[in-house]
C-alpha cells in the first residue's frame, strides 16, 4: 500500500478552508486543473470522495470533513514542532487562551496567575465570541478557552468543560445608596438595577428571584459586558446584579460597596479544552490551581 502524499494533504486542506477552487489555485500560484488532480490523486488514494460540488462551491462530504479534521490537527502539529524548535537553546513554551469578550478581567487574572511573569512562557491573550472562540479551539489555535457557560459537546467536537470558579452574585453599588446588608427588597424596590442581556445565566436567575419577592425592578441598563457594568455602577447609574470578584478593586477601596449576596444566584466560569493527542503541557498547571483554589474556596465557605 502507497503512504500518503502529504503534498495532496496539503492541498486539499487550502482547498477546504476557501470552498473555492479557483480562488486557492490563485492563491498557490497553480493552474486550476493541476490542483483538481491533486485533490483527485488524494481521492483514490483514500477510497472516497471528498467534496460535492453545489453551483461554484464546493462542499464537504462526510470523508472530507474527517480528512480535514485529521490535516488540521497534522499541520497544526508542525506548524508549533517549527515554532518550538526553531529557536535553537530556547525554552520557552507558547500558550494560547482565548476568553468571551464580556468576561471578567479580574476573573482571568485570577486563572493565569500560575504562569504569569514567568520566563518559559509565552502567553497569547485572544477575546471574541463563544463560538469564535470554540471554532480556534477546534482547529488547535487556541489551547485553552474562558467561558461563563459550559458548551454542548458531541463525538465530533468533543470539548472538555472544567468549572474552575463559582461565585456568588451580589448586589453592588456606590456607598450612598445605603448601608450593608440592607433589606434586598427595599433596594431592589427603591433603586434602580443594572442588569446582564437576557442570553446571561445570571439574568434568568434574577428574574426568578424577582418573581418570588413580587418585584418590578426599575431597569437602568442591560449589559453583555461586566467591565461596563462595573463602570455604570461606578458611575452611579443603579445597582449592578454582579459577582464581586468583577469589581474587587472598587471593593477594597470603598468606592463601591457590596449590599447583599443575592439568594441562590452564582456564576460559573469553565475552562474549556478538546481532546488532543499532544496537550499543551502549560494547560495542566492553570487547571490544577483553579480546582485547587475553588476547594479551598469550598472548604472556607
Amino acid at each position: 500500500m502507497s503512504e500518503l502524499n502529504y503534498h495532496h494533504l496539503r492541498y486539499f486542506r487550502a482547498v477546504a478552508h476557501d470552498g473555492n477552487l479557483t480562488r486557492t489555485a490563485e492563491r498557490l500560484n497553480l493552474s486550476q486543473s493541476a490542483l483538481s488532480i491533486q485533490i483527485k490523486n488524494l481521492e483514490e488514494r483514500l477510497g472516497h470522495p471528498l467534496f460535492e460540488r453545489r453551483g461554484r462551491q464546493l462542499y464537504l462530504t462526510e470523508a472530507g470533513r474527517i480528512a480535514l479534521d485529521h490535516a488540521d490537527t497534522i499541520f497544526s502539529a508542525g506548524e508549533e514542532l517549527v515554532e518550538t524548535l526553531k529557536e535553537t537553546g530556547r525554552t520557552r513554551r507558547a500558550i494560547r487562551i482565548g476568553a468571551l469578550a464580556t468576561l471578567s478581567r479580574n476573573f482571568q487574572m485570577e486563572f493565569l496567575r500560575p504562569i504569569l511573569g514567568r520566563s518559559d512562557v509565552d502567553m497569547i491573550l485572544r477575546s471574541g465570541s463563544t463560538s469564535e472562540l470554540l471554532g480556534a479551539l477546534e482547529s488547535l489555535n487556541l489551547d485553552v478557552v474562558l467561558l461563563n457557560q459550559a458548551p454542548m459537546a458531541d463525538t465530533v467536537t468533543p470539548f472538555v468543560a472544567q468549572h474552575v470558579y463559582q461565585q456568588r452574585v451580589s448586589l453592588i453599588g456606590r456607598p450612598d445608596y445605603g448601608q450593608e446588608g440592607s433589606d434586598l427588597a427595599a433596594l431592589l424596590t427603591r433603586h434602580p438595577v443594572i442588569l446582564p442581556t437576557l442570553e446571561s445565566g445570571v439574568r434568568s436567575q434574577f428574574e426568578a428571584l424577582v418573581e418570588r419577592l413580587g418585584i418590578v425592578p426599575q431597569v437602568a441598563a442591560e449589559v453583555d459586558d461586566m467591565a461596563m457594568m462595573r463602570l455604570l455602577a461606578r458611575e452611579g447609574a443603579g445597582l449592578a446584579v454582579l459577582p464581586p470578584i468583577v469589581v474587587k478593586g472598587e471593593l477594597e477601596n470603598g468606592s463601591l460597596v457590596e449590599f447583599d449576596a443575592l439568594p441562590g444566584m452564582i456564576e460559573n466560569f469553565y475552562a474549556v479544552t478538546t481532546r488532543r493527542r499532544f496537550p499543551n503541557p502549560l494547560v495542566r498547571p492553570l487547571l490544577e490551581a483553579s480546582q485547587a483554589s475553588r476547594s479551598e474556596s469550598d472548604r472556607s465557605a
